[in-house]
Formats: structure tokens, C-alpha cells, sequence
């Protein structure tokens, strides 16, 4: 069994003892960060290391970042996607693990304000990044894409529709942009066994958002038809939210046949 976690831990550094705490406690073979918001030269690779972690790490200073930790080798790295030489910033890191899976990191842009530039800059993100799908399901190896999507897809996924009716998450070309890359034959572990409402994956620091489970479901695990085939089991992993200094968001599971 291979359990592969994606986590968005907003800021690396500012989170190493929880992330250590939860990697000790739940010992995953595969974890996708993002936000690590540091470049891969600060990135703490001992502590993983000794944990039995080879990593891939793209980094930026301050804001966004990527990284890949395995109990597997890494090979096939890749920390960008094609499309737009001119896009320097930190948001997809992939590789193949055990060479017989491709597994791949991202933090999709938010894309707010929606009258900003940040919005066609997420739109033509989440065209560059369905062209990438396309490739990635030509081959015959399975992949799992892991992340902070910034994608609030149903109703059911968000606690208050109507508070982000007007943000990028919901917007209507965000929407149709995500369902044409799910279209391509992902599958979305997490709902795969757990399609009730209220099932989220980050609550604000403000308003109390955590104390009244206003949550949000932004972080997914999408997994190829081969990759599907393999799949046993998912979840959210809540608790870290509730620790001292935690991030945002907590980690979202799956475990594949291996």
C-alpha cells in the first residue's frame, strides 16, 4: 500500500515542528507541499531526510512554492509547466516515484481579485495545465496530481456559496476550466469516499472559521484511470488544523495498491 498525502502548510519553516509531528505520526511514503514559501536553498532537507524522504523542491522567496518529499527514489523531475517561459513562479513540481508512478505537486493561483491581473493569469494557468493533462494521459503510467486547486467546484464544497459567489474560486470559467481537465478522466480521490456536504480542507484564520467548521474543500488528489484502479482509500486529516500555529489547511489522503 502506498499512502500518498498533499498538504498546503503556509510557510515550511513556520510549520516544521507540526509537519514533523504529523509525518511521525502518520509515516505517509509520498507528501506534496505547497506554499512553502521559501527558495529550495533554505528548504529543511535534514529533517526530512532523516525521516527517509528524497525530495524535489521548487521554491520561491517568500510566496508559493512546491515540494515533493518520497520514501521512493525521484526520477523524470520536472519543476514548471510549458506554456509561458516568462511565468517564474513557484507552483508545479512533478516526478515519477518507484518508477512506476508520476506524482505531481501544485498550487494553482488564486486569482483574486477577479478585476486584477491575477485572474487571467489563473485562467490561462488552468489552460496550460490541461494541456499538461492531456500529455500526462497519452502514457500508459499512472499519476496522481496533488494540491491547493483554489477551485471551490459544488455548493457542497464550501459553507457559505454566497460569500464567494463573486471571488475566482466559483467563478464560472475557473469552474469550466477544472471540469474540462476532471473531464479528461480524473478522478477525485477524496470524494471517490466521502461525498457528503462538509467535508473541507481549509478554514480561515479569521472570524473564527475553525471553531465553526466554515471550512472550504480546496486541496485535491486526482488520480488517472490507472491510478484510480489502484485506489483503496481516502481522507482529510483534521486535526493538525487544531494544533498550535497551524496552517490553514490540513492534509488531504489516499492510499493506492502497491
Amino acid at each position: 500500500m502506498i499512502k500518498i498525502a498533499t498538504w498546503n502548510v503556509n510557510s515550511i519553516k513556520a510549520r516544521l515542528p507540526n509537519v514533523l509531528k504529523w509525518l511521525d505520526s502518520q509515516n505517509p511514503d509520498v507528501v506534496l507541499f505547497q506554499e512553502i514559501k521559501t527558495v529550495a536553498e533554505t528548504f529543511p532537507y535534514l529533517e526530512f531526510e532523516e525521516r527517509g524522504y528524497n525530495m524535489l523542491v521548487c521554491g520561491q522567496k517568500s510566496y508559493n512554492g512546491v515540494a515533493i518529499l518520497s520514501k521512493f527514489p525521484l526520477e523524470n523531475k520536472i519543476t514548471s509547466l510549458i506554456g509561458n517561459e516568462a511565468d517564474k513562479q513557484a507552483r508545479y513540481a512533478e516526478a515519477v516515484i518507484n518508477g512506476n508512478l508520476k506524482v505531481a505537486s501544485i498550487y494553482l493561483p488564486n486569482g483574486n481579485p477577479i478585476e486584477s491581473d491575477k485572474f487571467p493569469y489563473k485562467l490561462e494557468w488552468l489552460e496550460r495545465l490541461l494541456e499538461h493533462v492531456k500529455q500526462l494521459m497519452s502514457s500508459n503510467l499512472p499519476f496522481v496530481l496533488g494540491g491547493d486547486f483554489n477551485v471551490i467546484l459544488n455548493d457542497k464544497d464550501v459553507y457559505s456559496p454566497k460569500a464567494f459567489a463573486d471571488t475566482s474560486l466559483c467563478h464560472t470559467e475557473v469552474i469550466k476550466k477544472m471540469r474540462s481537465i476532471l473531464n479528461l478522466g480524473l478522478t477525485d480521490a477524496l470524494r471517490a469516499f466521502n461525498k457528503q456536504s462538509g467535508v473541507y480542507s481549509f478554514w480561515d484564520y479569521k472570524h473564527g472559521c475553525w471553531q465553526k467548521d466554515n471550512g472550504i474543500l480546496l486541496d485535491y488528489l486526482l488520480l488517472s484511470p490507472e491510478a484510480t484502479d489502484m485506489l483503496k482509500s481516502s481522507g482529510i486529516d483534521k486535526e493538525p488544523r487544531g494544533w498550535e500555529r497551524p496552517s490553514d489547511h490540513a492534509p488531504v489522503w489516499c492510499e493506492l495498491a502497491g
